[in-house]
Order: structure tokens, then C-alpha cells, then sequence
């Protein structure tokens, strides 16, 4: 077990770099262009740098006017040159690593470059700055008296052209330095193991024993971890396993839909809980102050930062802001160039900022995970508030749920059709059905006013799922673990379908 004296060094460690993030919050504007100066500075000879010349831009304006804002099938053949070996193509330094990123929209994979650069001034940075940020909030901390218990995906890592692919949480495991192996549980080698519930098991049985005082990981598959050790051991809170508990950092999706969940397992009101925000392009985002809803965006990680206000996304009047020009409580689609060569990339996720001084965001959705058919521009964020809502005032809990439009049929009005998986049902379907549209309205105008005398929309429709539907449709896609998930909303019908298939499929059986 680690002394002490260990937790003294590290805390004191950690906490320097405070200095160095102060920086960033006094002269954000500065840091980012000096940094986007500096990216392309590095990279003038490489062929992106020789393509759109590189050496003669001097300024945010020439950048933005020469380099096209890009996707990944725009940056893919780039991509494959370098995985087939081929260097100094987009990034001046070899890049032998790739994150695996199947996604959720798009069933061919994505192979994300990640840089040396990225991994140390990037990645394992924004380790250590949340470390840094949550002990300078918790001086009394003393989480590394014990271990983190750290739920990655199924993790494998290939080789090809004497480059390297896996999931993301792989490639960090596989590059990972050794004072934070030393600090974490379980082993690498159940860490990287690939069968999603054989690897429960033997992470339940390696961690069990161990003096776990944190956790890291996505929250509905860490909530499934937590409440199989629950049945494993027989405790009745994690507390009674792991008493120096304190903190739990978390991502990949929304913690709301989940909180009263963790608030039953993690039953001290003292009990902390950190929000990440990061992704195989980059981490982006940390949450610095206990008890807070925002995350402080991070301006030195090797990322320039650029945004789209949603409202124009994807329409012949698109705009492209800069992080100076950005608007409170506005949606925007995130563009970031990075120190792996992501040039302009669209990374498919939209913020809104709830702070300009320091800028701080919140997550609010995707750009392909909205529903907008009838002009209502739902996000996530919308409905995982509502659902969050619902739950409280109707005592039920949500384990998942999607939603996809029902189209305009003659004189039939549209609406939302829902279906949602409950570990705790409501008494009245009914009465939920009602309370989540209403909750809905109360945090969508545009909602609200299609839904007002049913002039454009009809009430939501509710399907109740039958027990493990979510988990079989994501066993069945292979997509079991890690940042999985089935996608929220969609302005299709066939994530839905699917999912109403399969629940039929059972019913037909019996």
C-alpha cells in the first residue's frame, strides 16, 4: 500500500501545475493563437504544410481562408497513407498509434491519429491536471492512499504496417507511465481484456480486496460494474466494501440520467463527483470546482479551438467562430485542429458555454444525435434533464432510452417516440408520459412551441423496453463496455426499429 508520504509528494507535485493553468485564464485568446502559431509552424514541411503552404500564414484569418473545415472521410485518405507507414503527411513526427472509433452513427470505423504529442502534452496532461484540480479543491484528499478503480473498454491493440490500432483506453493503458499503473486497479492485464463479462468478473475479483478510494470511468457501464460487486459481495453500499471512498470521475456520456442511481450506492453526502470531457481526438474539458455542473475549458493541450453556432450548422450561411467570439448559453459544433494533425476537424459534438471568464462549457449534445424534423432542435442535453426531472418527482429510474421522430402521415400530426428501459418503473405510465413532456417543454422553447394546443407536434409516445433490451441491442452489434452506447436521438427511425424488432423477436418466443 502506498505510504503517506507518497500522498504528500504527489499532492504537492500536482498542485504546481495550478501556476501554469492560471496562465491560460488570465490570456486565453493569447495562448490559443500562439498555440495554433506554433502548430503550424511545426508542420510547414509536412504535405498537409507544402498543400496550403504553411509558411506564409501568419495570422487566425489567413488559416481560416485557406484550410477547409474537414470530417473524417475528408482527412481519411491522409489517414491511410499514414497508417500504411508513410510519415510527415499531416504531423511532422511519426505517428504509429491510432484510437479505433466505430462511433455511433456509422458502422465503418474510424482510425483516430494519436501523436506522441498528444499522448504526453495531451492525454496524460489532463491526467494529472484533474488530479491537480481536485486536490487543490480537497487539501485534506488522501485518495493516493489507495487505488483508482479505472473501467476502460474492450481493449486489444493491433498492428499493421508496423503501426498500431486498439481502443483508445488501450493505446493510454499500453504508453501508460508507471506512477499511474502503480496507482490504479484492476491489472493491466484485466485492464486490456477484451470479453466485456469475463472481464467483469475479474475485475470484480481483483478489485474487491483492494483499497479503492476513487473511481474512473462511463457512468451506465461503471453503474453496472458497481452493482454486480454490490451482488458479489453482498454490501449493501460501496462504502461498507470501500470505506475511504471519495471521489468519482466520470464521462463519454451524461451523468443525469444516473445521479439518484450513484446517490443510492454512494450514500455520503460528501461524496464527490469530477466530469471529464474527453474523446480519441483529444481531452478537452475538466471540472474544477467541487460540486459544479460546468467544465473549465482546457487552452493549453496542444488544441485550437473553433466553433459553429448550430443554428446556421450545415446551411449555406455556416459560420466558424473563434474561441473570442463565442456567446453564453449558445449551441455550437466543436472544430479543433490538434497536435496529431487534426486540421479543422469537426469532432461531431456540440457545447455551450456557461462562462466567459474563464470559458466554461457544457456538453450538449452531437451534431448527428438531435432531432430537429419539425423544427423543435431537441438535444440531448434536453432530454437527459427531463428524464433526470421525471425520475425525481415520479421516484422511478431510468437504466437507458431513444428517441426517433414519428413523420407527419396526411392530416396526423408528428411526435416523439420514445423507448425507454426502467431498472425502477413508474406507477403510472400514463402520468410519466405526461410529466416528461411537460419537463421536456419546460427546458425546450422550440418544443414547447410546437407542442402548444398540439398545433405542429402530438404528446411523446412511450415503448417500455423489457429488461436488458439496451444491453442485448449493443451485444448484438458488438459494442458491449467502454464508450458504447446506443445513440440518444436521431432524426431517423432505425435505431428504434431495431430496438422495437428485438423486443418483439422475444415476445414472438413465448
Amino acid at each position: 500500500m502506498p505510504f503517506p508520504i507518497i500522498n504528500s509528494i504527489a499532492s504537492w507535485v500536482l498542485k504546481q501545475r495550478i501556476h501554469q493553468i492560471e496562465l491560460f485564464l488570465k490570456y486565453p485568446n493569447e495562448v490559443q493563437n500562439e498555440l495554433l502559431m506554433n502548430l503550424i509552424r511545426t508542420c510547414d514541411e509536412t504535405v498537409m504544410g507544402k498543400k496550403y503552404d504553411f509558411d506564409s500564414i501568419k495570422s487566425y484569418e489567413t488559416f481560416a481562408e485557406r484550410i477547409p473545415v474537414s470530417s473524417y472521410e475528408d482527412l481519411e485518405p491522409m489517414i491511410e497513407e499514414t497508417r500504411k507507414g508513410y510519415q510527415n503527411v499531416f504531423w511532422n513526427t511519426p505517428i504509429k498509434w491510432f484510437a479505433k472509433s466505430s462511433g455511433t452513427t456509422n458502422a465503418k470505423s474510424k482510425f483516430i491519429p494519436v501523436s506522441n504529442e498528444a499522448l504526453e502534452d495531451c492525454h496524460y496532461k489532463a491526467s494529472k491536471d484533474l488530479l491537480c484540480m481536485y486536490l487543490n479543491n480537497n487539501e485534506n484528499s488522501e485518495m493516493f492512499l489507495g487505488k483508482s478503480l479505472r473501467l476502460g473498454g474492450s481493449s486489444q491493440i493491433y498492428e499493421n504496417n508496423n503501426t498500431y490500432f486498439g481502443d483508445l483506453s488501450a493505446i493510454l493503458i499500453e504508453n501508460m507511465p508507471m506512477w499511474a499503473e502503480f496507482s490504479s486497479t484492476p491489472s493491466n492485464k484485466v485492464s486490456l481484456m477484451s470479453e466485456w463479462e469475463s472481464k467483469l468478473t475479474a475485475i470484480i475479483n481483483e478489485t474487491k480486496t483492494e483499497n479503492v478510494t476513487s473511481f474512473a470511468g462511463v457512468p451506465s457501464w461503471m453503474l453496472v460494474l458497481l452493482n454486480r460487486i454490490l451482488t458479489e459481495t453482498g454490501k449493501e453500499n460501496l462504502f461498507d466494501l470501500w470505506p475511504n471512498l471519495e471521489v468519482y470521475f466520470h464521462g463519454g456520456v451524461s451523468f443525469e440520467p444516473y445521479r439518484e442511481q450513484y446517490k443510492k450506492i454512494l450514500p455520503k453526502v460528501d461524496f464527490k463527483y469530477y466530469e471529464i470531457y474527453n474523446a480519441s481526438e483529444g481531452f478537452f474539458a475538466i471540472q474544477d470546482l467541487n460540486y459544479s455542473n460546468d467544465l473549465l475549458l482546457m487552452l493549453d493541450y496542444g488544441i485550437f479551438y473553433e466553433f459553429i453556432p448550430m443554428d446556421t450548422f450545415g446551411t449555406p450561411n455556416q459560420k466558424i467562430v473563434r474561441l473570442s467570439e463565442v456567446e453564453l448559453f449558445k449551441n455550437y459544433a466543436m472544430v479543433i485542429t490538434t497536435n496529431s494533425g487534426l486540421w479543422r476537424y469537426m469532432i461531431g459534438d456540440t457545447v455551450r458555454f456557461t462562462s466567459l471568464s474563464p470559458y466554461r462549457i457544457r456538453v450538449s449534445g452531437r451534431t448527428k444525435h438531435h432531432i430537429n424534423v419539425f423544427g423543435e432542435e431537441l438535444m440531448i442535453e434536453n432530454t437527459d434533464t427531463a428524464i433526470a426531472k421525471t425520475c425525481s418527482a415520479l421516484n422511478c429510474e431510468v437504466i437507458d432510452y431513444t428517441v426517433a421522430p414519428i413523420f407527419m402521415d396526411g392530416k396526423e400530426k408528428g411526435a416523439h417516440e420514445w423507448m425507454i428501459e426502467f431498472k425502477k418503473r413508474p406507477e403510472s405510465i400514463t402520468l410519466f408520459q405526461k410529466t416528461l413532456d411537460e419537463n421536456i417543454q419546460s427546458v425546450n422553447s422550440d418544443y414547447e412551441a410546437k407542442r402548444y394546443n398540439n398545433m405542429t407536434l402530438n404528446e411523446l409516445k412511450i415503448n417500455v423496453a423489457r429488461e436488458h433490451l439496451f444491453y442485448d441491442w449493443l451485444k448484438e452489434n458488438n459494442k458491449l463496455g467502454g464508450q458504447h452506447k446506443i445513440p440518444r436521438l436521431s432524426n431517423q427511425r432505425d435505431y428504434l426499429e431495431q430496438l422495437k424488432a428485438m423486443q418483439e423477436d422475444i415476445k414472438s418466443k413465448f
